[in-house]
């Protein structure tokens, strides 16, 4: 995750039901202060001033800085209307392709390691150049065999994995937090 920011690159995080919910609550993590204050650099608070002087002290002052990531399943709109028009497993696998760019990084959220829209989601990533990172339960499921690298939580029911899962994306982000903002 660490390189992938470091190239100027984005995460794409998906999961389905409470893995969605995990999926949101990640990326609020990343495009927000969690746990230090992002400042704008003293550059892009004089660029916000000087593009227009009233709206750029308040977004001078308030704007934060972000580590660009997108959840895909929070766009309902274009899921229900790719699973309606074309197939469901594949409206994460359209995102990933209509976002996603060599160096990017997809993050697979499923607890048993086989939903079909992650799995089809992970091979789309894979296949344009994109680091791919499974987080399911202890047996990884289809998904570990696709995937990059498969961070396995030591749980096998849905709850337990989910309640586990939190701590260590909130250990990641704290660290990638640390990383680009600790000044």
């Amino acid at each position: 995750m660490e390189e992938c920011y470091k190239r100027g690159n984005k995460i794409l995080i998906a999961g389905n039901g409470g893995s969605a919910c995990d999926a949101q609550h990640m990326v609020a993590e990343l495009m927000k202060s969690f746990l230090l204050k992002r400042e704008l650099s003293k550059e892009e608070k004089k660029n916000m001033l000087e593009t227009d002087f009233q709206r750029g002290s308040i977004l001078a002052s308030k704007l934060q800085g972000a580590l660009p990531a997108i959840a895909l399943d929070s766009h309902a709109a274009l899921n229900t209307a790719f699973a309606n028009d074309v197939d469901g497993r594949l409206c994460f696998a359209q995102q990933v392709y209509a976002y996603g760019r060599k160096g990017d990084l997809f993050l697979g959220i499923t607890t048993s390691g086989n939903s079909e829209n992650i799995l089809f989601a992970a091979v789309t990533a894979r296949a344009l150049g994109m680091k791919a990172i499974g987080f399911t339960g202890q047996s990884g499921g289809k998904v570990a065999e696709i995937v990059d690298f498969c961070v396995k939580i030591p749980a096998t029911q849905t709850y337990e994995v989910q309640e586990l899962q939190q701590p260590v994306y909130h250990c990641w982000c704290q660290m990638l937090e640390e990383e680009f903002f600790r000044r």
